[in-house]
């Protein structure tokens, strides 16, 4: 390998951390410049492998500094991107700084969908900074209303206490981008009571604040404001003080099933349009809802119902950051927004990779493998778009990773833990499939998706200890016709009934 290489990456979150981490690793010799828009980085720390293809780590957040203490080799410049020029292999910062390079890889994230960019009252959260303003909102709020159904969603509603809650969903079921009617239904079960009353024994994925280093205002004055710092990790809520003004409330939620935001009014507006209040129902015994007479803020949906509330919280999701990269390049985009790249996570630009939410995978997938823009995912990427660089550059061709060949999610709702397989939502097998379910409840909930009796995915609630069994079966494409009546069966040992 020449010594003169130069790696650069853009993005201090999951993602481009584990990138440069695992460039110093495998090329010690190289140059590596980590650029990063946020004060902060997230560090992947106590990584446990739970299965072949599942695995559970903490998060711990680190000063921007801390990049290059560990390898003498790794440059940091606290600096969002301004533009880049694939041509001449060169990007200028925000304050002005020209780095080159040789191979580079966008690791940038997402940005929030909000449903609105410019009312007050409605914030998104996305990373540190926006949890912290969060959390500063909160402290005056006495009812907030919660829009979107993926997983900061859903902790949020679990882990937010001392005023009423609206979730309002654009599903049947609660957690939908997770896990599916029945699991959904399963963890609703859970949802007012206090955060020690779920499913106790839950794995444990904490985000860890090790800095107080966190304000934008650290940035030079004229940078851009519109970049967002590292996604959050996993169980990003626990241990923070998410609480309201109702300090008696513990938790109170109503769900508003199967709809969209319709209006977004000021009290004057609402005043104005003459439309009368929803009135809510207590969802915790010996509680009386606070209404007054005028809200901040108010929001319609299309169920035609109008709350009044302090705080909008918008969790519709992430778009991929792109935009410092597009102009003046022939970056080929995804139809969700994501930079594409091939299996070895380059993109149409010669010696430019990407990793994380911000890219979209285009390759043929594994049968049992999707793209999700989850933690793990960011991780597994950043550490194989490192190894690709890496392996170009010395005119090797490096295998795909195994993480690849199978979906497996590890986390944590209500205090239960959550473990997905595969296809665990039957997502693109039409209607040939088979589902396999097993409840019990208050403690655990199984559903084993098969096609032509083999498994092909699973959705795994609680203490199940099935996952290894149900990896290995995905894996091996064994025929279950034999022993499906069996599968999942409380008396029968299954893991030794394949052993």
């Amino acid at each position: 390998m020449s010594e003169a290489v130069h790696y650069v990456v853009v993005g201090g979150g999951i993602a481009g951390v584990t990138c440069i981490e695992t460039l110093a690793f495998l090329h010690s010799e190289a140059k590596i410049t980590l650029i990063s828009a946020s004060p902060l980085i997230k560090k992947v720390t106590n990584f446990v492998q739970v299965t072949r293809a599942g695995e559970t780590f903490d998060v711990e957040e680190q000063p921007l500094s801390s990049a290059g203490e560990s390898h003498k080799n790794i440059r940091v410049i606290h600096s969002a991107v301004e533009s880049l020029c694939a041509q001449d292999k060169t990007l200028k910062t925000s304050t002005g700084e020209r780095v080159c390079y040789d191979k580079l890889c966008i690791c940038t994230g997402g940005k929030p969908k909000l449903i609105s960019s410019t009312n007050p009252y409605v914030i998104g959260i996305r990373d540190t900074e926006s949890v912290q303003t969060l959390q500063t909102r909160l402290e005056t709020a006495r009812r907030v209303v919660i829009v979107g159904n993926g997983g900061i969603a859903t902790e949020l509603v679990h882990e937010l206490e001392g005023c009423e809650v609206i979730w309002a969903i654009k599903d049947k079921s609660i957690a939908n981008t997770f896990v599916d009617a029945g699991a959904g239904q399963f963890l609703l079960e859970h949802l007012n009571k206090d955060k020690d009353g779920g499913g106790g024994g839950g794995v444990s994925k904490r985000l860890k604040y090790t800095t107080e280093e966190s304000k934008s205002s650290s940035l030079p004055e004229n940078s851009t404001s519109s970049f967002m710092g590292g996604a959050l990790g996993p169980d990003w809520a626990s241990n923070l003080h998410i609480r309201g003004a109702d300090q008696a409330l513990s938790h109170n939620v109503q769900v508003e099933y199967e709809v969209e935001v319709a209006a977004i009014l000021s009290s004057d507006e609402f005043q104005q349009a003459g439309l009368e209040e929803e009135t809510i129902k207590s969802q915790v015994q010996g509680h009386d809802s606070k209404d007054q007479s005028y809200w901040p803020v108010y929001i319609t949906l299309s169920n035609q119902k109008t709350f009044g509330c302090d705080l909008i919280i918008s969790a519709t999701g992430v778009t991929p950051f792109v935009d410092p990269f597009l102009p003046g390049n022939h970056l080929e985009l995804a139809d969700d927004g994501g930079i594409k790249v091939n299996q070895s996570m380059e993109t149409s630009e010669k010696n430019i990779y990407a990793a994380g939410d911000v890219c979209t995978a285009t390759w043929e997938p594994s049968p049992h493998w999707l793209q999700m823009r989850l933690w793990s995912q960011a991780r597994q990427m950043g550490c194989y778009a490192a190894k690709c660089m890496v392996g170009h550059t010395n005119g090797e061709v490096t295998p795909m990773d195994f993480c690849f060949e199978l979906f497996a999610h590890v986390t944590t709702f209500f205090n239960f833990k959550v473990i997905l397989l595969g296809k665990f939502n039957s997502q693109g097998l039409g209607d040939n499939y088979e589902i396999l379910l097993r409840y019990t409840k208050g403690m655990e909930y199984v559903k084993a998706v098969l096609v032509d009796n083999r498994l092909v995915g699973a959705v795994l609630v609680g203490e199940t200890d099935l996952e290894e069994t149900f990896e290995n079966l995905i894996l091996n494409q064994m025929d279950l016709s034999p022993f499906k009546e069996h599968l999942l069966d409380p008396a029968v040992d299954i893991e030794d009934f394949f052993d």
